[in-house]
């Protein structure tokens, strides 16, 4: 009797269709990767698509400058590890060119990352970026198709998008216009994490449960660092948490966690009632529409 496919068989089988549909289809993919958990997935699924072979893409992180450390340094071995080829795009270098000025000097970075991404790929020519967003994040990425398509200024109309029956993808485009692929679109916070579990993927260590200093504002919880450093009257603790996901500090919050294993993880992920994105990314939370604006003028 044959072995039935788990749901992680369906979803994974699913992207690895998705990636090489990328592969088939555009002339010149690119995949994002920042280190974080879901882009540590994509890694996964592109190794599964085609290895013994070289990815058909080099790897891209979009860098604002205020990264964790234990990311970057993830992000960097990792790398070395796959010996595939890593473009640094960066937020300071459009900050240097110009095209990006801050209203003050610790103004969260996060927001401007579209102008960097849409520079790199005016830059190197890409015609597809595949990328790590899930439905369940945010209810601007709930309305994402698998290939999202992007005009020829990056900006996504939720209007004008292409239908998907079935598993037929349509990643065609003009010159100047682009594609967003999002292969683990379907897979859900518990969905990584468990496939984490799986495949045994090695993570960032603040993804872990660990102490930190934090101070407690507007509700979240923000971790003391160079570029979020405690106001006038603000108290500083030193906690336990964990990051439900990574990206610029000063957008970034942990939340309170003493889950340090990945079974741990999944355990607490099954309790929650708030997405990660709603728990921790304070950018998110400045209005109802954030993401869908930011995804508009070119965000992934």
């Amino acid at each position: 009797m044959q072995n039935e496919l788990s749901h992680l068989d369906w979803l994974e089988a699913e992207a690895i269709h998705i990636m090489r549909e990328v592969a088939g289809q555009c002339s010149n993919p690119v995949l994002l990767f920042s280190g974080g958990k879901d882009s540590l997935c994509l890694l996964r699924i592109a190794e599964k698509a085609f290895r013994p072979g070289k990815f058909p893409f080099p790897l891209m992180h979009i860098d604002t400058g205020h990264n964790y450390q234990e990311v970057i340094d993830f992000r960097d071995r990792k790398v070395t590890e796959l010996n595939e080829r890593l473009i640094v795009s960066s937020v300071e270098d459009s900050m240097a060119r110009g095209t990006v000025k801050l209203n003050y000097e610790l103004e969260p970075r996060n927001k401007y990352q579209s102008i960097t991404l849409l520079e790199a790929i005016e830059e190197f020519e890409f015609d597809c970026c595949i990328g790590g967003a899930r439905r369940d994040e945010e209810k601007a990425r709930a309305k994402e198709r698998i290939m999202s398509f992007r005009d020829s200024f990056g900006q996504w109309d939720p209007k004008n998008q292409r239908p998907e029956l079935w598993d037929l993808y349509n990643a065609m485009t003009h010159k100047g216009e682009n594609i967003r692929a999002f292969p683990i679109s379907n897979w859900t916070e518990m969905d990584v994490w468990q496939y984490i579990e799986r495949e045994q993927l090695e993570l960032p260590s603040i993804y872990f449960a660990h102490k930190r200093d934090i101070i407690r504002r507007d509700g979240a919880i923000v971790p003391v660092t160079e570029v979020t450093p405690p106001k006038d009257g603000e108290i500083v603790e030193n906690i336990m948490v964990r990051f439900r996901t990574v990206g610029d500090i000063t957008c970034t919050a942990p939340v309170e966690s003493h889950a340090d294993d990945v079974q741990k993880i999944i355990i607490e992920t099954a309790e929650t009632r708030i997405s990660e994105r709603g728990a921790t990314r304070l950018d998110d939370q400045m209005s109802e529409a954030s993401m869908e604006q930011r995804k508009k003028e070119g965000y992934f």
